[in-house]
Protein backbone atom coordinates (compact mmCIF):
# COMPACT_ATOMS: atom_id res chain seq x y z
CA UNK A 1 0.00 0.00 0.00
CA UNK A 2 1.56 3.39 -0.73
CA UNK A 3 3.39 5.13 1.87
CA UNK A 4 0.26 8.24 1.77
CA UNK A 5 -2.31 5.84 3.26
CA UNK A 6 -0.62 5.38 6.59
CA UNK A 7 -2.91 6.87 9.26
CA UNK A 8 -1.01 9.03 12.13
CA UNK A 9 -2.20 11.86 14.53
CA UNK A 10 -5.72 10.24 14.82
CA UNK A 11 -7.42 10.16 17.90
CA UNK A 12 -7.63 5.95 18.70
CA UNK A 13 -11.70 4.50 18.46
CA UNK A 14 -13.12 5.75 22.15
CA UNK A 15 -15.00 2.60 23.59
CA UNK A 16 -15.28 0.04 26.59
CA UNK A 17 -15.49 3.33 29.24
CA UNK A 18 -17.82 3.62 31.55
CA UNK A 19 -19.96 6.20 31.24
CA UNK A 20 -20.60 6.77 34.99
CA UNK A 21 -16.89 7.57 35.34
CA UNK A 22 -17.74 10.71 36.59
CA UNK A 23 -16.86 12.50 39.72
CA UNK A 24 -19.88 15.10 39.60
CA UNK A 25 -22.72 12.38 39.14
CA UNK A 26 -21.42 9.84 42.10
CA UNK A 27 -20.55 12.40 44.70
CA UNK A 28 -24.88 13.61 43.27
CA UNK A 29 -25.68 9.87 43.91
CA UNK A 30 -24.14 9.45 47.25
CA UNK A 31 -24.78 13.14 48.44
CA UNK A 32 -29.00 13.85 47.81
CA UNK A 33 -29.17 10.05 48.56
CA UNK A 34 -27.78 10.29 51.78
CA UNK A 35 -30.72 12.01 54.14
CA UNK A 36 -32.93 9.77 52.77
CA UNK A 37 -31.50 6.04 53.25
CA UNK A 38 -30.89 4.02 56.31
CA UNK A 39 -28.36 0.98 56.29
CA UNK A 40 -28.88 -1.34 58.96
CA UNK A 41 -25.56 -1.43 61.14
CA UNK A 42 -24.43 -5.00 60.14
CA UNK A 43 -25.55 -4.66 56.75
CA UNK A 44 -24.78 -3.27 53.34
CA UNK A 45 -24.42 0.57 52.75
CA UNK A 46 -27.70 1.14 50.09
CA UNK A 47 -25.99 4.30 48.51
CA UNK A 48 -23.04 2.06 48.07
CA UNK A 49 -25.35 -0.21 46.01
CA UNK A 50 -26.80 2.84 44.53
CA UNK A 51 -23.90 3.69 43.07
CA UNK A 52 -22.63 -0.11 42.00
CA UNK A 53 -25.34 -0.17 40.19
CA UNK A 54 -25.01 2.95 38.35
CA UNK A 55 -21.13 1.85 37.90
CA UNK A 56 -22.50 -1.43 36.13
CA UNK A 57 -24.82 0.35 33.91
CA UNK A 58 -22.53 2.94 32.87
CA UNK A 59 -19.78 0.02 31.83
CA UNK A 60 -22.44 -1.56 29.69
CA UNK A 61 -23.45 1.75 27.96
CA UNK A 62 -20.02 2.81 27.17
CA UNK A 63 -19.25 -1.20 25.76
CA UNK A 64 -18.36 -1.52 22.12
CA UNK A 65 -21.42 -3.94 22.24
CA UNK A 66 -24.03 -0.96 23.00
CA UNK A 67 -21.74 1.33 20.84
CA UNK A 68 -22.55 -1.16 18.00
CA UNK A 69 -26.41 -1.21 19.13
CA UNK A 70 -26.43 2.43 19.16
CA UNK A 71 -24.84 2.74 15.69
CA UNK A 72 -27.27 0.21 14.21
CA UNK A 73 -30.57 1.59 14.97
CA UNK A 74 -28.97 4.92 13.50
CA UNK A 75 -28.43 4.26 10.45
CA UNK A 76 -31.81 1.51 10.51
CA UNK A 77 -34.33 3.96 11.53
CA UNK A 78 -38.24 2.17 12.12
CA UNK A 79 -40.53 1.48 9.13
CA UNK A 80 -44.25 2.17 9.17
CA UNK A 81 -46.37 -0.65 7.46
CA UNK A 82 -50.04 0.73 7.15
CA UNK A 83 -51.46 -2.82 5.57
CA UNK A 84 -50.48 -6.26 5.06
CA UNK A 85 -49.84 -8.06 1.97
CA UNK A 86 -53.67 -8.58 1.31
CA UNK A 87 -54.71 -5.11 2.03
CA UNK A 88 -55.53 -5.59 5.46
CA UNK A 89 -55.07 -2.23 8.00
CA UNK A 90 -52.10 -3.69 10.22
CA UNK A 91 -50.28 0.02 11.42
CA UNK A 92 -47.26 -1.54 12.83
CA UNK A 93 -43.51 -0.15 13.23
CA UNK A 94 -40.94 -2.21 12.17
CA UNK A 95 -37.68 -1.45 14.17
CA UNK A 96 -34.25 -3.16 14.35
CA UNK A 97 -33.51 -5.69 16.47
CA UNK A 98 -30.57 -3.62 17.80
CA UNK A 99 -33.79 -1.15 18.93
CA UNK A 100 -35.36 -4.22 20.99
CA UNK A 101 -31.72 -5.15 22.89
CA UNK A 102 -31.57 -1.07 24.10
CA UNK A 103 -35.09 -1.58 25.18
CA UNK A 104 -34.92 -4.67 27.27
CA UNK A 105 -32.13 -3.12 28.81
CA UNK A 106 -33.24 0.10 29.51
CA UNK A 107 -36.48 -1.79 31.38
CA UNK A 108 -34.72 -4.79 32.98
CA UNK A 109 -32.74 -1.86 35.20
CA UNK A 110 -35.73 0.04 35.68
CA UNK A 111 -35.32 2.87 33.78
CA UNK A 112 -39.34 3.61 33.25
CA UNK A 113 -41.82 3.56 35.96
CA UNK A 114 -40.16 0.96 38.09
CA UNK A 115 -39.26 3.92 40.90
CA UNK A 116 -42.81 4.27 41.14
CA UNK A 117 -43.50 0.77 42.74
CA UNK A 118 -40.43 1.13 44.96
CA UNK A 119 -40.14 1.49 48.44
CA UNK A 120 -36.78 3.01 48.53
CA UNK A 121 -36.60 6.52 49.79
CA UNK A 122 -34.00 7.69 46.73
CA UNK A 123 -35.67 5.83 43.73
CA UNK A 124 -36.37 8.37 41.32
CA UNK A 125 -32.22 10.08 42.23
CA UNK A 126 -31.38 6.12 41.64
CA UNK A 127 -33.80 6.35 38.02
CA UNK A 128 -32.29 9.53 37.10
CA UNK A 129 -28.94 8.46 37.41
CA UNK A 130 -28.95 5.00 35.14
CA UNK A 131 -31.10 7.55 33.03
CA UNK A 132 -28.02 9.92 32.79
CA UNK A 133 -25.48 7.11 32.34
CA UNK A 134 -27.76 4.84 29.91
CA UNK A 135 -28.97 7.54 27.39
CA UNK A 136 -25.51 8.44 26.93
CA UNK A 137 -25.16 5.32 24.93
CA UNK A 138 -28.40 5.41 22.48
CA UNK A 139 -30.82 8.90 23.13
CA UNK A 140 -33.85 7.76 20.79
CA UNK A 141 -35.36 4.78 22.85
CA UNK A 142 -35.32 6.86 25.98
CA UNK A 143 -38.11 8.73 24.49
CA UNK A 144 -40.87 5.52 25.05
CA UNK A 145 -39.00 4.90 28.18
CA UNK A 146 -39.48 8.08 29.50
CA UNK A 147 -43.10 8.59 28.25
CA UNK A 148 -43.70 5.43 30.76
CA UNK A 149 -42.00 7.05 33.73
CA UNK A 150 -44.14 9.91 33.39
CA UNK A 151 -47.71 8.35 32.52
CA UNK A 152 -47.79 6.91 36.17
CA UNK A 153 -48.25 9.76 37.94
CA UNK A 154 -51.14 10.93 35.45
CA UNK A 155 -52.36 7.25 35.85
CA UNK A 156 -53.13 7.70 39.37
CA UNK A 157 -55.76 10.00 39.07
CA UNK A 158 -57.96 7.27 37.76
CA UNK A 159 -57.15 5.15 40.96
CA UNK A 160 -59.30 1.90 39.55
CA UNK A 161 -57.11 2.35 36.22
CA UNK A 162 -53.96 2.90 38.04
CA UNK A 163 -54.81 -0.49 40.09
CA UNK A 164 -54.93 -2.64 36.43
CA UNK A 165 -51.95 -0.99 34.84
CA UNK A 166 -49.51 0.31 37.09
CA UNK A 167 -47.99 -3.07 37.73
CA UNK A 168 -47.16 -3.39 34.15
CA UNK A 169 -45.94 -0.28 33.67
CA UNK A 170 -43.30 -0.56 36.30
CA UNK A 171 -42.99 -4.21 35.51
CA UNK A 172 -39.16 -4.54 34.63
CA UNK A 173 -40.07 -6.56 31.64
CA UNK A 174 -39.89 -5.47 28.24
CA UNK A 175 -42.65 -7.56 26.47
CA UNK A 176 -43.06 -5.78 22.68
CA UNK A 177 -45.95 -7.14 20.52
CA UNK A 178 -49.46 -6.37 19.29
CA UNK A 179 -51.05 -7.79 22.05
CA UNK A 180 -54.11 -6.67 24.52
CA UNK A 181 -51.94 -4.92 27.83
CA UNK A 182 -53.46 -6.77 30.46
CA UNK A 183 -52.31 -9.82 29.13
CA UNK A 184 -48.65 -8.84 28.97
CA UNK A 185 -45.93 -9.38 31.23
CA UNK A 186 -45.16 -5.13 30.80
CA UNK A 187 -46.09 -2.64 29.48
CA UNK A 188 -44.38 0.86 28.00
CA UNK A 189 -46.68 4.00 27.96
CA UNK A 190 -46.90 6.65 24.79
CA UNK A 191 -48.56 10.23 24.85
CA UNK A 192 -50.79 11.40 22.18
CA UNK A 193 -51.58 15.33 22.96
CA UNK A 194 -50.58 17.60 19.85
CA UNK A 195 -52.67 18.79 17.18
CA UNK A 196 -51.67 20.55 14.25
CA UNK A 197 -53.84 23.38 14.75
CA UNK A 198 -52.52 23.74 18.11
CA UNK A 199 -49.33 22.86 18.97
CA UNK A 200 -48.35 23.42 22.80
CA UNK A 201 -51.99 25.00 23.29
CA UNK A 202 -53.24 21.66 24.36
CA UNK A 203 -56.97 23.86 24.86
CA UNK A 204 -57.18 23.92 21.36
CA UNK A 205 -57.83 20.53 20.80
CA UNK A 206 -60.18 19.30 18.35
CA UNK A 207 -60.17 15.45 18.88
CA UNK A 208 -63.52 14.53 20.03
CA UNK A 209 -65.01 11.85 22.51
CA UNK A 210 -68.36 11.10 23.74
CA UNK A 211 -69.73 8.55 26.10
CA UNK A 212 -69.89 4.38 25.27
CA UNK A 213 -71.83 2.69 28.03
CA UNK A 214 -72.45 -0.12 25.77
CA UNK A 215 -68.29 -0.97 25.74
CA UNK A 216 -69.42 -1.31 29.91
CA UNK A 217 -67.96 0.18 32.85
CA UNK A 218 -63.76 -0.25 33.41
CA UNK A 219 -61.26 -0.90 31.26
CA UNK A 220 -62.23 -3.62 29.06
CA UNK A 221 -65.84 -3.25 30.79
CA UNK A 222 -64.75 -4.98 34.38
CA UNK A 223 -62.49 -4.04 37.43
CA UNK A 224 -60.62 -0.73 37.01
CA UNK A 225 -62.98 1.18 39.91
CA UNK A 226 -65.43 1.87 37.52
CA UNK A 227 -63.33 4.13 34.79
CA UNK A 228 -66.03 5.38 32.01
CA UNK A 229 -65.19 3.61 28.51
CA UNK A 230 -65.61 6.85 25.72
CA UNK A 231 -65.19 6.53 22.30
CA UNK A 232 -63.09 9.15 20.42
CA UNK A 233 -62.43 10.47 16.63
CA UNK A 234 -59.94 12.89 16.03
CA UNK A 235 -56.56 13.53 14.41
CA UNK A 236 -53.16 13.77 16.22
CA UNK A 237 -50.30 15.57 14.63
CA UNK A 238 -47.49 13.89 17.06
CA UNK A 239 -47.78 11.15 19.12
CA UNK A 240 -44.51 9.31 20.71
CA UNK A 241 -43.97 6.20 20.66
CA UNK A 242 -46.55 4.70 18.26
CA UNK A 243 -45.45 1.66 19.15
CA UNK A 244 -46.67 1.53 22.75
CA UNK A 245 -49.10 -0.78 24.24
CA UNK A 246 -51.27 2.23 25.67
CA UNK A 247 -51.75 6.42 25.31
CA UNK A 248 -52.51 8.94 27.16
CA UNK A 249 -54.46 11.21 24.94
CA UNK A 250 -56.24 14.45 24.94
CA UNK A 251 -59.72 14.91 23.02
CA UNK A 252 -62.62 17.10 24.14
CA UNK A 253 -65.79 15.99 25.53
CA UNK A 254 -68.69 18.64 26.78
CA UNK A 255 -67.05 19.28 29.81
CA UNK A 256 -63.80 20.88 27.96
CA UNK A 257 -60.06 18.81 27.24
CA UNK A 258 -60.15 15.35 29.25
CA UNK A 259 -57.68 13.05 29.26
CA UNK A 260 -57.84 9.00 28.12
CA UNK A 261 -55.97 6.32 28.82
CA UNK A 262 -55.98 4.38 25.14
CA UNK A 263 -55.22 1.31 24.31
CA UNK A 264 -53.90 -0.33 21.16
CA UNK A 265 -55.19 -3.56 21.10
CA UNK A 266 -58.46 -4.42 22.65
CA UNK A 267 -58.96 -7.25 24.65
CA UNK A 268 -60.17 -9.56 22.44
CA UNK A 269 -57.33 -9.36 20.42
CA UNK A 270 -58.44 -6.90 17.80
CA UNK A 271 -56.90 -3.57 16.92
CA UNK A 272 -58.18 -0.48 18.13
CA UNK A 273 -59.08 2.37 16.14
CA UNK A 274 -55.53 4.02 15.65
CA UNK A 275 -54.35 4.45 12.18
CA UNK A 276 -50.77 5.55 11.83
CA UNK A 277 -51.07 8.14 8.76
CA UNK A 278 -47.02 8.64 8.48
CA UNK A 279 -44.27 8.23 10.44
CA UNK A 280 -42.44 11.92 10.76
CA UNK A 281 -39.37 12.57 8.99
CA UNK A 282 -37.37 14.50 11.92
CA UNK A 283 -33.93 16.48 12.36
CA UNK A 284 -32.63 13.60 14.73
CA UNK A 285 -33.61 11.04 16.90
CA UNK A 286 -34.16 9.00 13.58
CA UNK A 287 -33.92 5.51 16.16
CA UNK A 288 -37.50 6.55 17.37
CA UNK A 289 -40.54 6.56 15.56
CA UNK A 290 -43.06 9.60 16.20
CA UNK A 291 -46.23 9.61 14.14
CA UNK A 292 -49.36 11.35 12.66
CA UNK A 293 -52.69 9.34 13.40
CA UNK A 294 -55.89 9.32 13.10
CA UNK A 295 -58.24 8.24 16.07
CA UNK A 296 -61.82 5.94 14.09
CA UNK A 297 -63.82 5.88 17.05
CA UNK A 298 -61.09 4.18 19.51
CA UNK A 299 -61.86 3.10 22.37
CA UNK A 300 -60.60 5.09 25.90
CA UNK A 301 -61.31 5.21 29.22
CA UNK A 302 -61.07 8.57 30.81
CA UNK A 303 -58.15 9.74 33.22
CA UNK A 304 -59.44 12.15 36.38
CA UNK A 305 -62.13 14.37 36.28
CA UNK A 306 -63.91 15.24 32.45
CA UNK A 307 -63.20 18.86 31.25
CA UNK A 308 -59.60 18.45 33.64
CA UNK A 309 -57.26 16.85 31.31
CA UNK A 310 -55.11 19.56 31.40
CA UNK A 311 -54.45 19.81 35.06
CA UNK A 312 -54.37 15.79 34.43
CA UNK A 313 -51.07 15.71 32.50
CA UNK A 314 -49.34 18.98 34.09
CA UNK A 315 -47.97 16.29 36.42
CA UNK A 316 -46.79 14.23 33.60
CA UNK A 317 -45.27 17.09 32.15
CA UNK A 318 -43.39 17.86 34.79
CA UNK A 319 -41.92 14.02 34.85
CA UNK A 320 -41.03 14.22 31.48
CA UNK A 321 -39.26 17.59 31.97
CA UNK A 322 -37.16 15.93 34.47
CA UNK A 323 -35.60 13.53 32.06
CA UNK A 324 -35.52 16.63 29.23
CA UNK A 325 -32.93 17.92 31.74
CA UNK A 326 -31.00 14.89 32.29
CA UNK A 327 -31.31 13.92 28.47
CA UNK A 328 -29.56 17.78 28.04
CA UNK A 329 -27.03 16.74 30.80
CA UNK A 330 -26.22 13.41 29.32
CA UNK A 331 -25.71 14.99 25.34
CA UNK A 332 -23.48 17.52 27.14
CA UNK A 333 -21.22 14.81 28.73
CA UNK A 334 -21.20 12.61 25.28
CA UNK A 335 -19.62 15.97 23.53
CA UNK A 336 -17.26 16.70 26.37
CA UNK A 337 -15.93 13.66 26.77
CA UNK A 338 -15.24 12.70 22.88
CA UNK A 339 -13.87 16.55 22.62
CA UNK A 340 -11.53 15.43 25.61
CA UNK A 341 -10.62 12.20 23.71
CA UNK A 342 -9.63 13.94 20.25
CA UNK A 343 -8.22 17.00 21.30
CA UNK A 344 -5.38 14.54 23.80
CA UNK A 345 -4.37 12.47 20.81
CA UNK A 346 -4.38 15.14 17.91
CA UNK A 347 -1.25 16.76 17.53
CA UNK A 348 -1.01 20.22 16.40
CA UNK A 349 2.16 23.18 16.54
CA UNK A 350 4.13 20.88 18.46
CA UNK A 351 1.89 19.65 20.91
CA UNK A 352 -1.53 18.04 21.48
CA UNK A 353 -4.28 20.14 20.69
CA UNK A 354 -5.55 19.93 24.66
CA UNK A 355 -2.18 21.71 25.63
CA UNK A 356 -3.03 23.97 23.53
CA UNK A 357 -4.52 27.17 25.92
CA UNK A 358 -7.11 27.90 23.67
CA UNK A 359 -8.50 25.02 23.41
CA UNK A 360 -7.79 24.86 27.23
CA UNK A 361 -10.32 27.10 27.62
CA UNK A 362 -13.06 25.47 25.78
CA UNK A 363 -12.69 22.20 26.97
CA UNK A 364 -12.77 23.57 30.51
CA UNK A 365 -15.71 25.91 29.30
CA UNK A 366 -18.11 22.89 27.77
CA UNK A 367 -16.38 21.06 31.35
CA UNK A 368 -18.60 23.86 33.55
CA UNK A 369 -21.21 23.64 31.49
CA UNK A 370 -21.83 19.94 31.63
CA UNK A 371 -21.36 19.50 35.23
CA UNK A 372 -23.89 22.25 36.12
CA UNK A 373 -26.03 20.91 34.38
CA UNK A 374 -25.67 17.13 35.84
CA UNK A 375 -25.69 18.45 39.55
CA UNK A 376 -28.88 20.59 38.79
CA UNK A 377 -30.90 17.74 37.08
CA UNK A 378 -29.99 14.98 40.03
CA UNK A 379 -30.92 17.93 42.56
CA UNK A 380 -33.97 18.02 41.00
CA UNK A 381 -34.49 14.46 40.89
CA UNK A 382 -34.00 14.05 44.74
CA UNK A 383 -36.45 16.75 45.05
CA UNK A 384 -39.12 14.69 43.49
CA UNK A 385 -38.07 11.66 45.64
CA UNK A 386 -38.27 14.10 48.99
CA UNK A 387 -41.69 15.35 47.59
CA UNK A 388 -43.22 12.08 47.93
CA UNK A 389 -41.96 11.80 51.15
CA UNK A 390 -44.51 14.63 51.82
CA UNK A 391 -41.73 17.40 51.91
CA UNK A 392 -44.12 20.27 50.62
CA UNK A 393 -40.91 22.47 50.38
CA UNK A 394 -39.06 19.99 47.75
CA UNK A 395 -42.33 19.77 46.16
CA UNK A 396 -42.31 23.76 45.44
CA UNK A 397 -38.63 23.75 44.30
CA UNK A 398 -39.26 20.73 41.94
CA UNK A 399 -42.07 22.40 39.95
CA UNK A 400 -40.09 26.35 39.98
CA UNK A 401 -36.93 24.51 39.52
CA UNK A 402 -37.94 21.55 36.99
CA UNK A 403 -39.67 25.20 34.22
CA UNK A 404 -36.46 27.09 34.35
CA UNK A 405 -34.05 24.17 34.15
CA UNK A 406 -36.07 22.79 31.34
CA UNK A 407 -35.72 26.47 29.59
CA UNK A 408 -31.64 26.69 30.33
CA UNK A 409 -30.33 23.86 30.13
CA UNK A 410 -31.91 22.30 27.06
CA UNK A 411 -31.16 25.35 25.50
CA UNK A 412 -27.60 25.54 26.16
CA UNK A 413 -27.72 21.72 25.07
CA UNK A 414 -27.36 22.90 21.45
CA UNK A 415 -24.80 25.28 21.73
CA UNK A 416 -22.34 23.11 23.48
CA UNK A 417 -22.73 20.17 21.07
CA UNK A 418 -22.01 22.49 18.15
CA UNK A 419 -18.92 23.63 19.95
CA UNK A 420 -17.94 19.83 21.17
CA UNK A 421 -18.38 19.13 17.67
CA UNK A 422 -15.99 21.42 16.70
CA UNK A 423 -13.24 20.88 18.67
CA UNK A 424 -12.46 17.50 16.64
CA UNK A 425 -12.73 20.02 13.24
CA UNK A 426 -13.69 18.24 10.14
CA UNK A 427 -13.16 14.62 11.89
CA UNK A 428 -16.12 15.73 14.17
CA UNK A 429 -18.02 16.76 11.06
CA UNK A 430 -18.36 13.11 9.32
CA UNK A 431 -21.07 10.85 10.67
CA UNK A 432 -18.60 8.26 11.57
CA UNK A 433 -17.94 10.34 14.86
CA UNK A 434 -21.16 10.44 15.80
CA UNK A 435 -20.99 13.49 16.65
CA UNK A 436 -23.79 14.96 14.00
CA UNK A 437 -26.00 12.36 15.74
CA UNK A 438 -25.55 14.37 18.77
CA UNK A 439 -26.07 17.86 17.53
CA UNK A 440 -28.81 16.59 15.95
CA UNK A 441 -30.67 15.18 18.66
CA UNK A 442 -30.08 18.09 21.25
CA UNK A 443 -32.65 20.26 20.00
CA UNK A 444 -35.30 18.23 20.52
CA UNK A 445 -35.10 18.23 24.46
CA UNK A 446 -35.68 21.84 23.67
CA UNK A 447 -38.83 21.76 21.75
CA UNK A 448 -39.83 18.19 23.70
CA UNK A 449 -42.57 19.09 26.56
CA UNK A 450 -42.90 22.95 25.72
CA UNK A 451 -40.24 24.83 23.55
CA UNK A 452 -38.37 28.06 25.02
CA UNK A 453 -41.19 30.33 25.53
CA UNK A 454 -43.36 27.92 26.95
CA UNK A 455 -41.27 26.88 29.81
CA UNK A 456 -40.24 30.38 30.45
CA UNK A 457 -44.13 31.30 30.97
CA UNK A 458 -44.16 28.59 33.01
CA UNK A 459 -41.47 30.03 35.58
CA UNK A 460 -43.63 33.19 35.58
CA UNK A 461 -46.95 30.65 36.24
CA UNK A 462 -45.07 29.10 39.01
CA UNK A 463 -43.85 32.19 40.37
CA UNK A 464 -47.42 33.85 40.54
CA UNK A 465 -49.74 30.84 40.97
CA UNK A 466 -47.69 28.28 42.72
CA UNK A 467 -47.85 29.05 46.63
CA UNK A 468 -44.02 28.91 48.24
CA UNK A 469 -42.15 28.01 44.87
CA UNK A 470 -40.25 31.50 45.66
CA UNK A 471 -39.75 31.16 49.06
CA UNK A 472 -38.39 27.05 48.14
CA UNK A 473 -36.45 28.32 45.35
CA UNK A 474 -34.77 31.31 47.79
CA UNK A 475 -34.10 29.21 50.51
CA UNK A 476 -32.51 26.55 48.57
CA UNK A 477 -29.54 29.01 47.04
CA UNK A 478 -29.07 30.93 50.31
CA UNK A 479 -27.72 27.48 51.69
CA UNK A 480 -24.70 29.22 49.84
CA UNK A 481 -24.92 32.15 50.98
CA UNK A 482 -21.65 33.71 52.16
CA UNK A 483 -19.70 31.61 49.94
CA UNK A 484 -18.66 33.10 47.34
CA UNK A 485 -19.21 37.56 46.64
CA UNK A 486 -20.36 36.45 42.89
CA UNK A 487 -22.71 34.52 43.99
CA UNK A 488 -24.22 36.62 46.56
CA UNK A 489 -24.39 39.86 44.38
CA UNK A 490 -26.64 37.77 41.83
CA UNK A 491 -28.59 36.70 44.62
CA UNK A 492 -29.32 40.08 45.76
CA UNK A 493 -30.12 41.16 42.78
CA UNK A 494 -32.50 38.39 41.43
CA UNK A 495 -34.04 38.86 44.61
CA UNK A 496 -34.65 42.37 43.80
CA UNK A 497 -35.71 41.93 39.95
CA UNK A 498 -38.25 39.46 41.59
CA UNK A 499 -39.49 41.43 44.05
CA UNK A 500 -40.19 43.92 40.94
CA UNK A 501 -42.28 41.44 39.13
CA UNK A 502 -45.29 41.82 41.37
CA UNK A 503 -45.32 45.07 39.93
CA UNK A 504 -44.84 44.34 36.60
CA UNK A 505 -47.60 44.31 34.14
CA UNK A 506 -48.42 41.30 32.46
CA UNK A 507 -46.75 41.95 28.79
CA UNK A 508 -43.49 43.26 30.63
CA UNK A 509 -43.08 40.26 32.45
CA UNK A 510 -43.54 38.53 29.52
CA UNK A 511 -41.02 40.25 27.78
CA UNK A 512 -38.56 39.33 30.45
CA UNK A 513 -39.33 36.06 31.11
CA UNK A 514 -36.77 34.14 29.34
CA UNK A 515 -33.93 36.12 31.08
CA UNK A 516 -35.08 35.75 34.31
CA UNK A 517 -35.66 32.07 33.61
CA UNK A 518 -31.95 31.84 32.18
CA UNK A 519 -30.88 33.90 35.59
CA UNK A 520 -32.34 31.78 38.37
CA UNK A 521 -31.23 28.96 36.64
CA UNK A 522 -27.42 29.58 36.82
CA UNK A 523 -27.78 31.05 40.32
CA UNK A 524 -29.37 27.68 41.47
CA UNK A 525 -26.56 26.35 39.41
CA UNK A 526 -24.03 28.08 40.92
CA UNK A 527 -25.23 27.67 44.40
CA UNK A 528 -25.21 24.05 43.86
CA UNK A 529 -21.90 23.97 42.73
CA UNK A 530 -20.57 26.30 45.91
CA UNK A 531 -22.05 24.28 48.19
CA UNK A 532 -20.83 20.69 46.89
CA UNK A 533 -18.45 20.91 43.82
CA UNK A 534 -14.71 21.41 43.49
CA UNK A 535 -13.51 24.19 44.13
CA UNK A 536 -11.74 25.42 40.80
CA UNK A 537 -14.99 24.02 38.92
CA UNK A 538 -17.62 26.44 41.49
CA UNK A 539 -15.20 29.46 41.15
CA UNK A 540 -14.42 29.55 37.59
CA UNK A 541 -18.68 28.99 37.26
CA UNK A 542 -19.10 32.02 39.25
CA UNK A 543 -16.31 34.06 37.74
CA UNK A 544 -17.85 33.86 33.96
CA UNK A 545 -22.01 32.70 34.86
CA UNK A 546 -22.33 35.02 37.04
CA UNK A 547 -19.54 37.49 37.52
CA UNK A 548 -20.13 38.62 34.14
CA UNK A 549 -16.12 37.85 33.15
CA UNK A 550 -17.19 35.79 30.43
CA UNK A 551 -17.88 36.10 26.47
CA UNK A 552 -20.74 34.99 24.14
CA UNK A 553 -19.19 31.77 22.88
CA UNK A 554 -18.02 28.95 24.76
CA UNK A 555 -13.49 29.58 25.32
CA UNK A 556 -13.91 33.01 27.01
CA UNK A 557 -13.14 31.85 30.49
CA UNK A 558 -10.61 34.71 32.37
CA UNK A 559 -7.00 34.23 32.46
CA UNK A 560 -7.55 33.25 36.35
CA UNK A 561 -9.01 30.22 35.92
CA UNK A 562 -7.58 27.04 37.63
CA UNK A 563 -8.04 25.52 33.84
CA UNK A 564 -5.69 21.80 34.90
CA UNK A 565 -7.93 21.69 38.45
CA UNK A 566 -11.40 21.80 35.86
CA UNK A 567 -9.78 19.54 32.74
CA UNK A 568 -8.66 17.06 35.61
CA UNK A 569 -12.04 16.87 37.28
CA UNK A 570 -13.57 16.36 33.82
CA UNK A 571 -11.29 13.42 32.43
CA UNK A 572 -12.39 11.66 35.36
CA UNK A 573 -9.15 9.28 35.33
CA UNK A 574 -10.81 6.26 37.34
CA UNK A 575 -13.22 8.48 39.00
CA UNK A 576 -15.79 4.98 38.59
CA UNK A 577 -14.74 4.25 41.92
CA UNK A 578 -16.89 4.39 45.06
CA UNK A 579 -16.80 3.49 48.42
CA UNK A 580 -18.85 0.09 49.27
CA UNK A 581 -20.39 -1.01 52.36
CA UNK A 582 -18.90 -1.83 55.98
CA UNK A 583 -16.18 -3.40 54.54
CA UNK A 584 -14.98 0.03 53.28
CA UNK A 585 -13.57 -1.62 49.86
CA UNK A 586 -14.11 0.17 46.79
CA UNK A 587 -16.11 -1.25 43.55
CA UNK A 588 -14.72 -0.35 40.19
CA UNK A 589 -16.82 -0.44 36.79
CA UNK A 590 -15.83 -3.33 34.86
CA UNK A 591 -15.09 -2.46 31.39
Amino acid sequence: MPTTHEVFNQAPPLTDFSTADEPALLEALRRFGADRREAAADGPDPRAEAAAEVLRLGALAGSREVQELARSVEERPPRLHTHDRYGHRVDEVEFDPAWHRLMATAVEHGLHAAPWAEPRGDAHLLRAAKFYVWTQAEAGHSCPVSMTYAAVPALRAEPGLAAAYEPLLAARAYDFGLRPPLGKAGLVAGMSMTEKQGGSDVRANTTRAVPSPADGGGPYGSGGGGAEPYRITGHKWFTSAPMSDVFLTLARTEEGPTCFLLPRVLPDGTRNGLRLQRLKDKLGNRSNASAEIEYEDALAWRVGPPGRGVRTIVEMVNVTRLDCVLGSAAGMRVGLRQALHHTAHRRAFGATLAEQPLMRNVLADLALESEAATVLGLRLAAALDRARAGDAGEAALRRLGLAAAKFWVCKRGSAHAAEALECLGGNGYVEESGMPRLYREAPLLSLWEGSGNVAALDVLRALTREPGALDAYLAEVDLAAGADRRLDAAVAALRTELAGLAAAGPEDAQLGARGLAERMTLVLQGALLVRHGADAVADAFCASRLGGDWGRTFGTLPSGTDFGAVLRRARTEGAAEAPTGAGGGRVRAAV
